[in-house]
Order: C-alpha cells, then structure tokens, then sequence
C-alpha cells in the first residue's frame, strides 16, 4: 500500500472512497512526512510498545505506527473510514481498528487484553473540538499510560505549559501538570494538513509522572478548588471559591487559609502554583 504521508496518494484514497470529510469530527489528516517523523521520533516508541491510536482517519499516522511498535489499537468514531482503513491498513498484522466514541471504550479492560496492563504510549492527531475532554479523561482514569504524544492546537498546547501569572494559565495547564510533564515538540503549519485548519497547531509530549510531584490529601476536592478560581478570572480566589456553589467553604475559611500561607486576601487563582493549590486544598479540608 502507497505511503499516505505523500499528499498525493492521500488525494487518491479520498477519490477512490468518495470520502467527504465531516465538520462534526473535526477531520484534518495529515499530509506532510517530515511532521508525521517527527511525531514518531518524539514519542519514543520501542519495539515492543502497544500505541493507542485516536481518531486514525484514512490510516497515514497508523502506518508509521505499525511499522515501530509491536501493535496499534486506532479508535476511529467516523464508520464512513472504516472500509478505507481496511484497505489503506491490509497489509499490516499487528494493527487493531475500533469504530467507537474513545470516550465510551473501556480502555483499561483494552490495555489488559492487549498488553496485559503493562503501561502503553498513546500517539494521536486529536480532533480540535474535543481536545481537552480526551486528555482529561486519559489522565484522570489512571491507566497505566507512558506518555502521550498528540498533535492539538498550538494555543491549546501552550496552555498545558504555561506557568502562574500568565493570562493563559489556567484549569488545564494545572490538570495537566498534575498528571505530566508537558513538552511541545513541534509547531504544525495549517498547510500540513487536508483540509486545511483555520489555526496553527502543535505537537505536545505529555510524559505522565511515576509518583506524584505534589501531596495532596483530596484530589477531587483541590481540582473543585481551581476550577472555582479559574470560573470568573478577575475575581479574586476568596470570592471565587467563597461563591462556588459546589464548595463548602467559607470566605472567612478561604481568607484565614491564605493568610496562614504568608499569600495576600487579595490574591487572583492564576497566581498560584500547583504546590500552592495543593496547600490551600489540605488547609480547606482540615476546617
């Protein structure tokens, strides 16, 4: 089968198929070598490695997959690539294509069927519309992942790095960072891809963490924290957690734990760091 990192056989496939792409699944394939290299490189498979794949689209990615990794699983939403993958993939033995929503596969019963809960690396040129959700969602359900290598908006991307004070800081940059150590490892050109995006894009490393870097007693409870502080940005962090409704926490509460911290009354949740979220969340839940 033709290298479909060639624009010129990607071109081919969509004809041969009649494919049109779906605005609801934010479809934009890849069709530049040097990028789909480049994404293999940084997300340093080795030969015995299972890749999860989302959203593979006509195949281009999951080619240079199978040929590094000992086996892909691509989780494909669109039924309409089902027929062009099998071809575009027929030749490869060690790939697995799922149509379904990624968000509705039971992933840590797939990781134990095929790799028997050893940890995986998950490689992924992800749909913009619904970026943040899948991140979330593979971080936050603690199956034994490596890293995460994925190709997302360029802004998007940089809000996962940013560090306190920044206007871009934010509810993701903490949650990620939590998780991982975030990496952009290459900006993406708009005419990369087919169709073309309206934004730039980028690529992003997340390495996830062997042991926690913070201490904190109730994960749940310190993610409640931040996403109040972050919900109305100009407030300050006393009326922001103080009016959230899901919060059981005073403002006197919130002022007193500030204080014992040595941080002004006055302070806004972007300037504070993760470590500093972590104490405030232990000081809220001992009152």
């Amino acid at each position: 089968m033709a290298n479909l990192g060639n624009p010129k056989n990607t071109i081919e496939v969509l004809q041969k198929y009649h494919f049109n792409f779906q605005k609801k699944y934010g479809q934009n394939f890849l069709i530049d070598p040097h990028v789909l290299d480049k994404i293999i490189g940084e997300s340093g498979i080795e030969k015995e490695d299972m890749i999860l794949e989302i959203g593979p689209g006509i195949g281009t990615m999951t080619q240079y997959l199978a040929e590094v990794a000992r086996e892909v699983v691509a989780i494909e939403i669109d039924k309409n690539l089902i027929p062009i993958l099998e071809d575009t993939l027929s030749e490869y033995k060690n790939i697995t294509v799922i149509n379904q929503d990624v968000l509705k596969v039971d992933l840590r019963k797939l990781v134990m069927e095929k790799n028997q809960g050893r940890p995986i690396k998950v490689v992924a040129n992800l749909p913009y519309y619904i970026t943040t959700p899948i991140i979330m969602e593979l971080l936050e359900s603690k199956l034994p992942i490596e890293s995460i290598t994925i190709m997302v908006q360029k802004e998007v991307a940089e809000r996962m790095q940013q560090t306190p004070g920044s206007k871009e800081y934010g509810a993701l940059s903490l949650a990620v960072q939590y998780y991982a150590k975030p990496e952009i490892v290459a900006n993406v050109p708009p005419n990369c891809f087919m169709p073309r995006p309206k934004v730039g894009s980028a690529v992003i490393r997340l390495t996830l963490h062997q042991n926690p870097v913070i201490e904190v007693e109730d994960e749940e409870f310190m993610f409640h924290l931040i996403r109040a502080s972050f919900n109305q940005r100009r407030k300050t962090l006393i009326n922001g957690i103080g009016n959230a409704p899901n919060i059981n926490v005073g403002k006197e509460e919130v002022k007193a734990a500030l204080e014992e911290m040595g941080l002004s009354e006055n302070i806004r949740g972007e300037m504070l760091s993760l470590e500093e979220f972590a104490r405030l969340s232990n000081l809220l839940r001992k009152k």
